[in-house]
Parts: C-alpha cells; sequence; structure tokens
C-alpha cells in the first residue's frame, strides 16, 4: 500500500497485524503488504481531521529534497485513516531500523533517547553506547533537526526521551516519532497537547506548545546529552562527560542552559545551540578600518577665477 500522494484511505481497506505500540492518545499498528504503520486513535472525537490535513499537506507542499530531510528526521503523517466522516488515524512509516535495538532475550526495541540521557544499565547493556565526540555530534544533529523543524514553520510541542531516536550508524543521526503532536505555527493542534512530566516548561501549561516552549525543551535535550543527566535543568551546574566538549563548546553549552532559565522570549533558539556545538571554532572578524581620505587643497578651488575666451573653430568649408 503506498499513502505518498497524501489522499485519505478508509479504515476498511487496511489489513493489519500486531500492534507494535501503545500510548496516551492511540495505538500502533502493522500494516500488512506494506512497511507502513497505522495509529489509530481512542478517542476520534477529540481529533482534530482539519489539523492532521495540514501536517500531511505539509509534507505534500515540500520538494524532494526537504521532503526526503522530513522523512529523515520524522515519522511523519503520510495521510489520514477515514471512516464514516470520521477521522480516525494516520499512517506513517516505521522508525529506520538502525534506530532499533536487539535485547539478550531477541526483542527488538526503539533506540530512544532514555538510552542516551541515561548511566548504562545492565538491562539494556547490548545498546552501544557512543564514546564522546559521538555524543556530542548527537546532541548537534538534534537541535539542528528542532531548527529545521521551525524553519519549516512548525511547533514540536512534546520533546522528551520517549519520542526521539537516534542512531550512531552509518553516522550520529536522530528521529523523531509521535509527529501528530507537531502543528503548525498559529494553527490549532491535532489533539489536546501532550506533556511528559520532567520535559516540561515551567514557566508554561503543560498543554501550551510555543517556539518558546520548544526552545526550554532544547536546552533539555542538549545539556541532557552532553551531561548524560535525564534531570539536570537549566540554572543547574552541567557538568560534561569527559571528553565531550572542548573548551570553547563546554563554555558556549553553559552559557545558553544558563540563559535557559530565564524569562519567556529570552531563550536561545536551536541556531545558538548549533553554534556553541558546532566542531568548528568562531571566527571573529575585525571591523574594516575607514581608508583615510586624501588631503584637498581648498586654496586652488576657492580663489578668483580666471576665465578667458574660448575660440570656437569656425564651419568646415
Amino acid at each position: 500500500m503506498s499513502a505518498e500522494d497524501g489522499k485519505d484511505i478508509t479504515r476498511s481497506s487496511l489489513t493489519l497485524g500486531d500492534r507494535v505500540g501503545s500510548g496516551g492518545q492511540g495505538d500502533v499498528h502493522a500494516v500488512l503488504g506494506g512497511p507502513l504503520l497505522f495509529k489509530e486513535y481512542k478517542d476520534p472525537a477529540a481529533v482534530n481531521g482539519t489539523a492532521l490535513s495540514e501536517l500531511v499537506g505539509l509534507r505534500q507542499g515540500l520538494g524532494r529534497t526537504d521532503r526526503d530531510r522530513l522523512d529523515g528526521l520524522a515519522a511523519w503523517p503520510l495521510c489520514r485513516v477515514v471512516e464514516g466522516g470520521r477521522t480516525l488515524g494516520f499512517l506513517m512509516r516505521h522508525a529506520p531500523a538502525h534506530m532499533t535495538w536487539r535485547t539478550a532475550a531477541g526483542a527488538t526495541k526503539l533506540l530512544e533517547l532514555q538510552y542516551l540521557i541515561r548511566p548504562p544499565k545492565a538491562a539494556w547493556q547490548e545498546v552501544v553506547q557512543p564514546d564522546p565526540e559521538q555524543r556530542r555530534a548527537l546532541a548537534l544533529a538534534c537541535v539542528e533537526a528542532i531548527g529545521w523543524f521551525h524553519d519549516a514553520g512548525l511547533v514540536i510541542g512534546d520533546i522528551s526521551q520517549a519520542n526521539v531516536l537516534w542512531s550512531l550508524s552509518p553516522r550520529p543521526a536522530v528521529h523523531f516519532l509521535d509527529c501528530d503532536g507537531f502543528r503548525r505555527l498559529g494553527r490549532a493542534a491535532v489533539q489536546a497537547q501532550a506533556g511528559t512530566p520532567d520535559w516540561n516548561d515551567p514557566m508554561a501549561p503543560s498543554t501550551d506548545a510555543t517556539v518558546d516552549t520548544d526552545a526550554y525543551k532544547t536546552a533539555l535535550v542538549a545539556g541532557r546529552i552532553v551531561a548524560q543527566r535525564p534531570y539536570v535543568l537549566p540554572g543547574q551546574a552541567l557538568q560534561f562527560v569527559p571528553g565531550c566538549l572542548d573548551d570553547r563548546q563546554a563554555d558556549g553549552v553553559r552559557r545558553l542552559f544558563e540563559q535557559a532559565a530565564g524569562e519567556r522570549g529570552t531563550r536561545p533558539r536551536p541556531g545558538e545551540w548549533q553554534t556553541a556545538l558546532s566542531d568548528r571554532g568562531v571566527i571573529t572578524l575585525n571591523a574594516a578600518r575607514p581608508r583615510v581620505r586624501p588631503a584637498i587643497d581648498h586654496t586652488v578651488l576657492d580663489g578668483a577665477r580666471n576665465r578667458t575666451p574660448i575660440r570656437l573653430r569656425g564651419p568646415v568649408q
């Protein structure tokens, strides 16, 4: 089954496999006959079908390069699933295979952010941890992704340890889940905004989703990745994983993390985090010195003019 054209698909046309996930707002099922998943809402009456259609339409309106970029960054809604005039859910792709891990018992699980920001445990010793440079690169990939979403006119809303995936292969990268929780800037949400304990902006209700609440949660993501501390908050001291950041990067990250504790409207944006976490140094440019103008002898211009007649040549014979 293809959902590439973004057109609505009826629920009765789907043949579903096993349930592969469940959350507070919906269940996720495999769709037989294709590499797709179906998220079915538990309460369709609470769903804003127009808002979901706008998310589908955003992807359809992108050029090929940006659409590929979105597909790489997110399990985006490809099309709505409807029946009897109601929006029941949507289709999306599976998470990339390299963003999963296999337990000792052979079960496959998603490689969620929680396995990156917490100290390793025996229960998930099969998860390969990044080296310090890869850890910095993952933090950078995450803030770059948030910046890309914002540039596309989106607000993310719920950023947490459970809805961001990561991978080290083929290179450090991230992938966002629960993308029906995103919204177009200034538009309505698909459902009531979800929140995650220990990831909410303390200066806003958990139901708020704005560029500013995203800015606060960007600080949480970046700080918790490079510190490997799942509960550290802006305003608290950051102790980094040894070797993760050089002196310039450490100074920049500490400054931005402290700034994120400030009033709404003052939090650093993703682009500032990108600069701080980049492996490229900041080049200070010296202001150009104005060229010295040549001295002018005004006496030449201000003196008396000696105007003499000008002889014109006569007509040519």
